[in-house]
């Protein structure tokens, strides 16, 4: 019987110890691996740009609704429904192939036209490769024949090498964008910016 109490005790004794690990030392492993871009800071896309919109100026800041058409919120950046990939494609400019990469997404839209700025976020899951689905991206982009006016500029931007921003629009627009993603998000860099026609 003191032999059981013992072997429970030496259990409970090692669980306590790996659970003080995880908040101790372990804990700054997790940091590490975030900085690092092993592990998102973000829980989801919508977040990383609610968190780009925070850091608009009052002046800066355009009409805009958010998320697919279905569920749409105003004002704000929202959730994208990625099983709408028709709405994918022609509102967001993500190409076909590109599909099967993407777990989470979020986009904000000018109100009075996309071509004025249509921003997306994306969470490719784990076996993408960021390069290539920037590369796609852009291509689609440039090929596209547009109504209604023509965008000046694309960037697409990796977030934590988990997340990727594509945005085209309005050449002074798009400047804002980028800086504020660029200086709101920790590590984000720009991988590829271009002319649009």
């Amino acid at each position: 019987m003191k032999q059981k109490a013992r072997k429970k005790m030496t259990a409970f004794l090692a669980v306590a110890a790996m659970v003080l690990a995880a908040f101790g030392c372990g804990g700054q492993k997790a940091d590490e691996e975030i900085q690092n871009g092993k592990e998102s800071a973000f829980k989801e896309a919508l977040e990383v740009l609610q968190t780009v919109k925070e850091a608009y100026k009052e002046d800066d800041v355009f009409s805009m609704y958010g998320g697919d058409q279905a569920n749409a919120v105003m004002d704000a950046p929202g959730k994208f429904d990625i099983s709408q990939t028709e709405e994918l494609s022609s509102v967001l400019g993500l190409p076909e192939s590109q599909f099967e990469t993407v777990e989470d997404a979020a986009s904000m839209v000018h109100m009075m036209n996309a071509n004025t700025f249509t921003g997306a976020v994306y969470r490719l899951k784990d076996d993408a490769d960021m390069e290539e689905f920037a590369d796609a991206v852009k291509e689609n982009i440039l090929a596209r024949q547009w109504m209604c006016g023509q965008p000046d500029t694309l960037a697409v931007i990796d977030v934590d090498g988990t997340y990727v921003i594509t945005a085209f629009g309005e050449a002074g627009i798009m400047e804002t964008f980028q800086a504020n993603a660029l200086s709101a998000l920790d590590g984000a860099k720009l991988i590829t910016e271009a002319p649009i026609g």
